[in-house]
């Protein structure tokens, strides 16, 4: 009987062999980057019936639930914000004296080492729930240069307060260089920009409009969110954000778009994120709830899919979760 020459087999013998052959480090806490949501006109945490454990959070206590993920090891947290006055040019996102702005402050005075990411869109902001300024000329339709033009003020504007990184996510064409040009304008030549260079158009992102208040009253977000059948336009999009001063890239969603995380990692050095949305988050909670899956196990398993793919940072609503089970021993 003739006997295979190489026995894949002893690769997998124990975890110490399995330790051994893995080609990939493991997911550490200090990878992940933890969403926060901050509202205006709240006294206490309010929980996101689509999200069970993600809450929104008042000004008022968001720098103590920031201290928490620095704590547990989270590398950064990335700041969305839903204010009570609303227009059509979504002109609170850029006031001094903002919600994300406010809560910018709070968490660099009380966790000044803690890493903060500013997410750059207007559609918390706006009235309609568009990522842009609405062209008065042909209805429904989102005015390209107009709108980053805001988000150039925006990014300014979190400058001001004391973030560390701008993540400009509107997927407006000209975003990066606009609000490169405006940071560096206004002496904040330090501050980095995280840019969603692949942002599809995804109904994933379905929990997350309820976290965040921002469902568009009106058509979809197809005009400026990618198509998800295509992959080559990822590259070309993320190529013209490096060409226009991004520090970083992006794709979101994760799950189901590893494909477009690899062929990232293939094309650029850039540091390079994926972001596991909403719907990733909900569709597993709610079957650990359930019973139907070991929510760790799965968690555990996705988070490794994402940098086996290439990925550096994994923002993920499992952050703090996740972050835990490393602490207790139970290793990613």
């Amino acid at each position: 009987m003739d006997f295979p020459a190489v026995r894949m087999r002893d690769r997998r013998s124990s975890e110490a062999a399995r330790k051994k052959h893995r080609e990939i480090p493991e997911v550490r806490a200090n990878d992940l980057i933890m969403p926060l949501f901050i509202k205006e006109g709240i006294s206490k945490r309010a929980e996101i019936k689509s999200m069970p454990g993600i809450y929104q959070f008042p000004v008022k206590d968001i720098a103590k639930e920031a201290l928490k993920v620095y704590i547990s090891g989270v590398g950064a947290v990335i700041l969305f914000g839903i204010p009570l006055d609303k227009d059509k040019t979504g002109s609170s996102a850029y006031t001094r004296d903002g919600i994300v702005q406010k809560a910018i402050r709070a968490i660099k005075k009380k966790v000044p080492r803690l890493t903060v990411i500013g997410d750059v869109c207007l559609c918390e902001y706006t009235s309609h729930g568009h990522c842009g300024i609405i062209n008065e000329r042909k209805k429904g339709d989102v005015d390209n240069d107009l709108t980053i033009k805001a988000l150039a003020r925006v990014a300014v504007s979190y400058a001001d307060a004391g973030v560390d990184i701008v993540a400009p996510s509107a997927m407006m064409d000209g975003q990066v260089k606009r609000i490169k040009e405006a940071l560096v304008r206004n002496g904040y030549k330090k501050v980095k920009i995280m840019a969603y260079s692949a942002k599809y158009a995804s109904s994933f992102y379905g929990p997350f409009r309820d976290a965040a208040e921002s469902p568009p009253k009106f058509g979809d977000r197809r005009s400026y969110q990618m198509d998800y059948h295509n992959s080559d336009e990822a590259v070309m999009e993320a190529r013209l954000d490096i060409k226009e001063g991004a520090d970083s890239i992006m794709v979101k969603p994760a799950l189901g778009y590893e494909d477009i995380i690899y062929r990232l990692r293939k094309a650029f050095k850039a540091p390079l994120a994926c972001y596991s949305v909403s719907g990733e988050y909900a569709m597993i909670k709610a079957a650990a709830l359930k019973g139907y899956l070991d929510e760790r196990k799965v968690v555990t398993e996705m988070l490794t899919g994402f940098k086996r793919a290439g990925a550096d940072s994994i923002i993920t609503y499992y952050a703090m979760e996740a972050a835990g089970w490393l602490k207790n021993k139970k290793r990613i």
